[in-house]
């Protein structure tokens, strides 16, 4: 199907992404948001105030973030604008994407904003009363590491989906290894010519705000605590967990960032684009879930379900971008659907540029974007999974006006 949604070419922009405890680890992930939004839209020369509905996505709370995405429109200038603040880990940019798109669709909205950020450094310290609890003591919780280390369903790490998936389809580390070195090497794609690829949606150099947001404090040249992987380190390296496959050379580590786009009617579109010759334009999305504990393997029920949706099978994908938190991820994904392992992910993914949670989705369906663009246009494919086993995925299409 086609959506009456479409997403203005060029109308969207990421932060670099900054390995956590690193260059943004002391900015308020809603207001940082904000600040850059602000920034994109007037370089652009969107003005704030045509955004009648906008969605914000985050997976881990800040200071009032009880009042979300009427906060951030408010700070960005589009105080008109009201709309959601969602929550699905790592499949929060599709979701808040997806929820932009059904507004337009039922012409409850004609403009979008969609903001996605997070902060995994300095996570919250959480603290539960209960006034019945031995001398009414409470519960606490550290939010970031406590929820990286177990689904409280089933007791069980995220590394240990990967491991469960690892296991069950006979993967192992060298075979990780291998897809470590290639996405890094399609990364550095991105970096030629003085970064030409990431400055298509990315302002570099990027100018790091103080917390109070009144100077700059720094910047950066792209995005900050990338690997830089060889054969020889990686064969070094132990897995993480006893008996198993995946090393911390094979997945991937916690950031920070936010990115955004825009999302609009096809006529409004052609105002907004960068280059109204070029049509954004959705066909279909996925939502899954996999067996307890076997993450990854949710990815493929959810492109399969996008796929029906715009009526395409792989081969008809000019490209495929995936959250890939492991390289596990990549390896089960190309085995059971036959798509390309090494032409998957062209210029970055999150396997290499880092793991905010809810923008990370963002980012990699705007690089999918510019990659079509730079193919001259196709049909391409992003899907990834999120804690609960869970997977969401989106099919586009770049394409003439």
């Amino acid at each position: 199907m086609t959506y009456k949604a479409e997403i203005p070419y060029g109308a969207y922009w990421s932060t670099p992404f900054a390995r956590w405890q690193g260059s943004f680890a002391n900015l308020h992930s809603i207001e940082f948001a904000a600040h850059v939004a602000k920034n994109e839209l007037a370089k652009r020369n969107i003005d704030p105030k045509v955004f009648d509905y906008g969605a914000l996505g985050f997976s881990v709370p800040q200071k009032h973030s009880f009042y979300g995405l009427p906060w951030l429109t408010g700070l960005v200038g589009a105080g008109q604008a009201g709309g959601p603040t969602l929550m699905q880990a790592c499949a929060t940019g599709v979701r808040t994407l997806l929820a932009a798109v059904q507004e337009i669709e039922v012409s409850l909205a004609s403009t979008a904003l969609v903001i996605n950020c997070d902060r995994t450094s300095n996570g919250p310290h959480l603290y539960y009363p209960n006034p019945k609890g031995p001398g009414g003591t409470g519960v606490a919780e550290d939010w970031v590491m406590e929820n990286f280390g177990c689904d409280p369903l089933g007791r069980h790490s995220m590394l240990q989906t990967a491991e469960n998936v690892a296991k069950k389809h006979g993967i192992g580390t060298a075979e990780q290894h291998e897809v470590v070195l290639r996405r890094e090497e399609q990364y550095r794609q991105a970096l030629a010519d003085g970064a030409a690829f990431l400055k298509r949606f990315m302002t570099l150099p990027f100018e790091v705000p103080a917390p109070n947001f009144r100077k700059t404090v720094g910047t950066l040249d792209g995005d900050e605590g990338i690997n830089h992987s060889t054969a020889e380190g990686l064969a070094k390296l132990k897995p993480v967990m006893e008996g198993g496959t995946v090393t911390f050379g094979g997945q991937t580590h916690p950031a920070d960032g936010n990115a955004g786009l825009v999302v609009t009617t096809a006529a409004k579109a052609r105002e907004l684009s960068r280059d109204p010759k070029i049509a954004v334009r959705l066909h279909g999305f996925g939502l899954a879930r996999a067996a307890l504990a076997y993450m990854p393997e949710a990815t493929l029920p959810a492109a399969k379900q996008a796929l029906a949706q715009a009526g395409k099978a792989i081969k008809d994908l000019a490209a495929i971008k995936t959250h890939n938190p492991f390289a596990i991820n990549d390896l089960f994904f190309a085995r059971e659907t036959g798509a390309d392992l090494k032409h998957m992910n062209n210029y970055g993914c999150s396997l290499v540029w880092g793991h905010p949670q809810a923008p990370m989705g963002t980012r990699a369906i705007i690089e999918l974007i510019e990659e079509l663009a730079l193919r001259g246009g196709g049909w391409g494919l992003f899907t990834g999974c999120a804690a609960g086993d869970t997977a969401m995925a989106v099919v586009l299409e770049v394409g003439d006006a």
